[in-house]
C-alpha cells in the first residue's frame, strides 16, 4: 500500500506539473517553442537548485557532443572523489522538456553513492528535433564511455526508453557495450499499442495520454516511423543486452510499456529485473522524499553494485 506522503504528492502532482490534456496539437507546439526560445535566452543553465550547497560538493565540466545538431554535456562529480565508474544518465520530459531539478539532484545522489562520474546530455529536443538529431551522438558517445572505464546506462521515462535505445545501438554494432542499464518508468512502447494503456491513463495522476502522443509523433518526426527500434525500443530485438533494473509504479500511464518490455525480455533471455509497485505514480524512485523512493534507492545501489 502506498504512503501517506505518496498519496498527499499523487494528489498535488496536477497542481505540481501543471498537468491537462493536449487542447490543440498546434497550441502545444507553439507553447513549447516559446519555452525553449526562453530558455535558449537564458543559457540553459545546469538547473542544480535541488541539491543543498551544491556548487560547493560538486565539480561541474560541459563539452559539446558533434552531430547534426550538437549539444552540450554536463559532467558531474563529487569534489575530491576518483570515479571508478561513469553513468550515462539520459534525462526525461517527454521528449520536449529539458534537464530538471529533479534530475540533478539523482545524477548527484549516483556520483556519491557510486563513486562516479555523471554524465547528464542536454540532447535536442522536439518538436524542433527529432530522434535522428541527437541518436548516433548518444551513441557514441556512450560507446566511448563504455571503451574507457565501467559504465553505467540509466534514464527515466523519456530518457529511459532513450537509454535503452542507444543500448540496442551499442549491440548491433559491437565494440564495448554499459555494465547495466537503470531504467525508471522507461518510456518504451510509442505506439501506445497496449490495450491497457488507456485503463491506466485514466489512474495517472501526472501523464496525459493525449500529448504523449503527439509527443511521440514529433520525437518520431512521422506517424510512420513511432514503431522503429530508435523510438520505440520495446519493439526490437532484446536479446544480447546488459543486465537492466526497471522500476514503475501502477498509477503510471507507462506501466503497459513496461510490462510488455519484462515480457519480451524473458522471451528474448534478456537479464532484466522488473520491479513493479502497487499504487505509484511515474518515476516514483527519483522522488526522493517518499518512502518507496528510499526502498528503489537500496536496491538500486545493491544492483549496480553487482
Amino acid at each position: 500500500m502506498p504512503s501517506l506522503r505518496h498519496d498527499v504528492l499523487a494528489r498535488g502532482m496536477p497542481r505540481l506539473r501543471k498537468s491537462s490534456e493536449l487542447d490543440s496539437e498546434e497550441r502545444e507546439r507553439a507553447r513549447i517553442e516559446r519555452w525553449h526560445a526562453d530558455l535558449d535566452a537564458q543559457g540553459r543553465a545546469l538547473p542544480t537548485n535541488a541539491v543543498v550547497r551544491f556548487r560547493q560538493r560538486y565539480e561541474v565540466q560541459q563539452f559539446e557532443a558533434e552531430g547534426p545538431v550538437p549539444f552540450t554535456v554536463h559532467r558531474v562529480r563529487a569534489r575530491g572523489s576518483r570515479p571508478r565508474r561513469r553513468v550515462l544518465y539520459l534525462h526525461g520530459g517527454g521528449f520536449v522538456a529539458p534537464l530538471d531539478p529533479f534530475h540533478v539532484r539523482y545524477a548527484a545522489r549516483l556520483a556519491s553513492a557510486l563513486d562516479a562520474e555523471v554524465l547528464l546530455p542536454d540532447y535536442p529536443l522536439a518538436p524542433a528535433h527529432t530522434w535522428a538529431d541527437s541518436h548516433d551522438a548518444l551513441v557514441d558517445l556512450a560507446a566511448r564511455l563504455a571503451g574507457e572505464w565501467p559504465t553505467v546506462l540509466a534514464g527515466d521515462s523519456a530518457g529511459g526508453g532513450l537509454a535503452l535505445a542507444v543500448a540496442l545501438s551499442l549491440r548491433d554494432r559491437g565494440g564495448p557495450s554499459p555494465t547495466h542499464l537503470l531504467l525508471h518508468s522507461p518510456w518504451v512502447d510509442l505506439t501506445t499499442s497496449t490495450p491497457a494503456t488507456t485503463w491506466f491513463a485514466r489512474r495517472d495522476p501526472w501523464l496525459r495520454i493525449t500529448k504523449l502522443e503527439a509527443y511521440a509523433r514529433w520525437w518520431a518526426g512521422s506517424a510512420d516511423d513511432v514503431g522503429r527500434h530508435e523510438v520505440s525500443p520495446a519493439l526490437a530485438d532484446l536479446s544480447g543486452l546488459p543486465r537492466a533494473l526497471v522500476f514503475c509504479g501502477t498509477r503510471d500511464l507507462l506501466v503497459p510499456g513496461c510490462r510488455l518490455l519484462a515480457r519480451r525480455a524473458a522471451e528474448a533471455g534478456w537479464d532484466l529485473t522488473y520491479v513493479e509497485e502497487p499504487g505509484l505514480i511515474h518515476v516514483y524512485p527519483l522522488i526522493s522524499v517518499v518512502p518507496e523512493a528510499k526502498r528503489a534507492w537500496r536496491t538500486t545501489v545493491e544492483f549496480l553494485g553487482r
